[in-house]
C-alpha cells in the first residue's frame, strides 16, 4: 500500500482564486513587513548587507573598466532580477508564518527554490532584460551620434540638451512599459513557486490575473518597489541592507493577501 501524499505535495490542477484589494493594500504590506523584519533582524540584515556589498563591488568594477555609462542601465536592470534574489526573504516570511525560527543559512539555501520552474522564470526575465537593453540602445543611438563613455557626460547630455531630454522621455515610456510587463509576470510568480504544488505556467497566470484584477493598487505597488530599490543607489547601495529584505517580506505578504487560497 502506497503512502498518501501530503497536501503540500499535491500538484494543483486549477488556478487559485485571486482576491480584490484596496488602494491602501501596499502600505499595509509594508507595515506588516516592517514588523516581520524585526522578528528576525540578524538574518534579514545580514542577507541585505551581502547583497549591498556585492552591488557596490559590481558597480566599482564596471566603473574601473571604463564602462560607467552602463551603471544606470544595470541599476535599472536590477529590478528585473530582484524577485529571484528575494527568495531568502520569502523563505523567512514563510518560516515566520509557521512559527519557525528564520536563519541566515535557511535564507541562502532555500531548498524549495531549487527547481526547474524557477530556472524557466529566470531565463524569461533575462530575455526580457535583454530586450529592454536593446531598446535602450536603439533610443540612445537615434538621439545622438556621440558616445558618452563616462557617467557625468551621459548625465550632462540627458539633462542639458533637447535631444537628451527627449531620449529620457521616450526611453522612460518604452522601458517603463517593458518593466511593467515583466513585473506583471513575476510579482506573484516568484513567491508562489516556493509552493511546489504550482508550476511556472500556473504561477505566471495567477500573477497576471492579480495585476489585472487589482490594476491600480498593483501599479502603486510597482512604483513603490521601483522607487525604494533604485533610491538605494544614492547611498552607494548601502540602503539595500534594509530596503531589500523589507521589500521581500512585503512581497510575501502581498502574495498571501492576493492569493489567499495559497495559505
Amino acid at each position: 500500500m502506497e503512502p498518501s501524499s501530503s497536501p503540500s505535495d499535491t500538484v494543483r490542477t486549477t488556478l487559485p482564486a485571486v482576491a480584490k484589494v484596496g488602494a491602501g493594500a501596499p502600505f499595509r504590506w509594508l507595515g506588516g513587513a516592517w514588523s516581520d523584519l524585526w522578528k528576525a533582524p540578524f538574518p534579514c540584515l545580514a542577507y541585505g548587507l551581502a547583497l549591498s556589498a556585492f552591488s557596490l563591488w559590481f558597480t566599482l568594477t564596471v566603473y574601473a573598466h571604463g564602462a560607467s555609462h552602463w551603471i544606470f542601465a544595470l541599476s535599472c536592470g536590477f529590478v528585473f532580477i530582484a524577485p529571484l534574489l528575494a527568495m531568502g526573504p520569502y523563505e523567512t516570511a514563510r518560516r515566520l508564518e509557521r512559527r519557525q525560527k528564520p536563519t541566515l543559512l535557511a535564507m541562502i539555501l532555500v531548498r524549495d527554490a531549487l527547481r526547474q520552474d524557477l530556472a524557466y522564470l529566470g531565463l524569461a526575465l533575462l530575455l526580457i532584460f535583454g530586450i529592454w537593453v536593446g531598446f535602450a540602445q536603439i533610443v540612445y543611438g537615434l538621439s545622438t551620434s556621440q558616445i558618452h563613455r563616462n557617467l557625468p557626460d551621459l548625465i550632462a547630455f540627458a539633462t542639458g540638451t533637447f535631444e537628451g531630454r527627449r531620449m529620457m522621455v521616450v526611453g522612460s515610456l518604452i522601458g517603463g512599459a517593458i518593466a511593467f510587463f515583466a513585473y506583471s509576470l513575476v510579482v506573484i510568480t516568484a513567491p508562489m513557486l516556493l509552493d511546489r504544488r504550482n508550476d511556472v505556467f500556473m504561477a505566471v497566470a495567477t500573477s497576471v490575473r492579480s495585476v489585472i484584477m487589482n490594476f491600480w493598487p498593483m501599479v502603486l505597488w510597482a512604483l513603490i518597489l521601483a522607487a525604494l530599490t533604485l533610491s538605494t543607489a544614492v547611498t552607494g547601495f548601502l540602503g539595500l541592507t534594509l530596503v531589500f529584505p523589507w521589500l521581500g517580506l512585503a512581497s510575501w505578504r502581498a502574495y498571501r493577501e492576493l492569493v489567499p487560497d495559497a495559505a
